[in-house]
């Protein structure tokens, strides 16, 4: 009898946890939508570019679906009509708003004065633009003008220049292939039975498409499904090569699609979704793809890290130097509950959790100096930058902050960090000078103190983690120059890709590892 009562309680069980298991996979599956396209401008702005496929492909007129020619295993050249007038220049870019009452009234003082101006939409908001140089103009000429319209209270001492490139007139594309022209003032779409486009020769999943950004000049846009997209993003974000802990692998899959899901149509206004580069997420198209950075997005398919309910501001860095940052403690904005300072797991000496900075100066004999750095091998060495250094003349760190500032600001007499957040990292730095006292604050510090690397170019410091000292001549006391020893490598905040991979090495599964970085999280599926 008891027998039978315990045969039939765990059958019981059984259909109860299955009937459980039911009701949560349906509840799942009601809140999941499909897989979302991604658009990628990986050629933003340009006056031409070329497009094609592997295998066949056809050239189709995206409003009218006419096809407009059809290749194979090549590429067809696209260019501005000859309607568009193309301006390039140097403009000064002045600031970004979300406030058009701003807007108007910047545009009206500066035309006023009789500048040049430049509105470009831009993430919700508007990035303003003053002057107008030839790609040519030099450097002494470009910083008269700025000093001209800062002291107008039209721009401030951190505007900086881009090379802006302009269309005037009506939108219009030339398709040119085998010598025959066509001519469309709508988008046009790559379509090939491969799913492999290419542009500017480069190869990418899904469709190319050339259409025209908010200047008027042509885009060269990737449209794809989120995951292929983070095929592509992953292993430049995390190389496998050396980082292959697959875990890790995850855990930055799992971010980057929530970085990615999180800022659908941010740039809208010029076609797309997000860009190619560290201004979003870094993405190499199908080229870049790996085995091991492919199976971890496709074994997190669809996950995506939230709290209370909305997706997360996934950012994320390269290296701490061993203790994350507060969100407000490097940017100016309110503190985000998930972005919380906290230690790192490191490849070596666990003692180094403690973010004391004595233990840069200490380490000093293996750490990395910064003036063997060349631009482009920060990757060939994950735990290269968990400690560095450098030492500025007194000519070279006057050149830096004179060209920071804007201004002449003479010999440097004393660099103090006046402020420290709780994660160890300076909140504000005070340069005292033969012509004033300057000061920069939070991640902007990296800015203002470069340092200069082995091409003899200024670099942006690598973190605002370090200590800072006056070199001294041993006879006369004199300050000849400033040393510095420091940790990490990025603003900080967030997950560290250096500490995900040591936390991996170490056996921790990737929903640890994230929640680790991103404090109070949930990780759901939301395809």
């Amino acid at each position: 009898m008891l027998k039978n009562l315990f045969k039939y309680a765990v059958v019981f069980a059984v259909i109860f946890a299955l009937f459980v298991q039911g009701t949560v996979q349906n509840k799942a599956s009601a809140d999941m939508v499909a897989e979302p396209t991604i658009r990628i401008g990986v050629v933003p702005g340009v006056e031409s570019l070329t497009v094609g496929a592997e295998g066949a492909f056809d050239v189709v007129d995206k409003a009218t679906g006419v096809v407009l020619f059809s290749g194979l295993d090549e590429e067809v050249f696209v260019e501005l009509g000859s309607t568009s007038t193309v301006q390039t220049n140097y403009r000064l870019q002045v600031s970004y708003t979300t406030s058009e009452a701003y807007v108007t009234d910047w545009v009206a003082r500066a035309e006023a004065e009789g500048y040049p101006t430049y509105v470009e939409d831009y993430n919700d908001g508007y990035r303003l633009y003053i002057g107008e140089f030839a790609a040519d103009a030099s450097f002494t000429v470009r910083t008269a003008f700025k000093n001209e319209v800062v002291s107008k209270g039209l721009a401030a001492s951190d505007s900086f220049w881009k090379i802006i490139t302009i269309a005037d007139g009506e939108n219009e594309l030339k398709v040119i292939h085998n010598g025959e022209e066509k001519i469309t003032t709508n988008a046009l779409q790559i379509i090939a039975p491969s799913k492999k486009v290419t542009i500017n020769g480069t190869t990418y999943r899904g469709l190319a498409e050339v259409g025209f950004n908010s200047s008027g000049t042509l885009a060269g846009i990737n449209e794809l499904l989120t995951e292929e997209y983070l095929y592509g993003v992953v292993p430049r974000e995390l190389p496998p090569v050396p980082y292959a802990e697959l875990e890790a692998q995850k855990a930055q899959a799992i971010a980057a699609r929530t970085y990615a899901l999180s800022n659908l149509g941010k740039r809208s206004a010029d076609g797309y979704d997000l860009l190619p580069t560290t201004s979003d997420q870094v993405y190499g198209g199908f080229e870049a793809e790996h085995q091991v950075s492919n199976d971890a997005v496709d074994e997190t398919s669809g996950i995506v890290a939230t709290y209370e309910g909305k997706l997360i501001t996934a950012v994320f860095h390269s290296t701490s130097g061993g203790f994350t940052a507060n969100n407000e403690d490097v940017w100016t904005s309110g503190a985000t509950p998930y972005l919380r300072a906290t230690h790192v797991a490191q490849k070596g000496n666990s003692l180094k959790y403690v973010p004391a900075l004595d233990i840069y100066k200490l380490e000093e004999d293996g750490s990395e100096s910064l003036r063997k750095v060349k631009k482009g091998d920060f990757e060939a060495d994950w735990s290269k930058y968990y400690r560095w250094n450098f030492e500025w003349t007194s000519e070279e760190i006057s050149q830096v902050l004179s060209t920071y500032y804007n201004t002449e600001v003479g010999k440097v007499l004393e660099i103090n960090v006046t402020e420290r957040s709780s994660s160890g990292r300076a909140a504000e730095i005070e340069f005292v000078t033969e012509n004033g006292t300057f000061y920069e604050y939070k991640d902007r510090i990296r800015w203002a103190l470069q340092y200069i690397n082995a091409n003899g170019s200024p670099a942006v410091l690598l973190s605002t983690l370090f200590i800072i000292e006056p070199v001294k001549d041993n006879v006369t006391g004199e300050v000849t120059g400033f040393k510095t020893n420091g940790g990490g490598w990025g603003h900080g905040v967030g997950m560290s890709q250096v500490g995900a991979v040591g936390m991996a090495e170490a056996g921790y599964t990737y929903d640890v590892i994230l929640k680790h970085f991103y404090k109070g999280i949930d990780l759901e599926t939301k395809y």
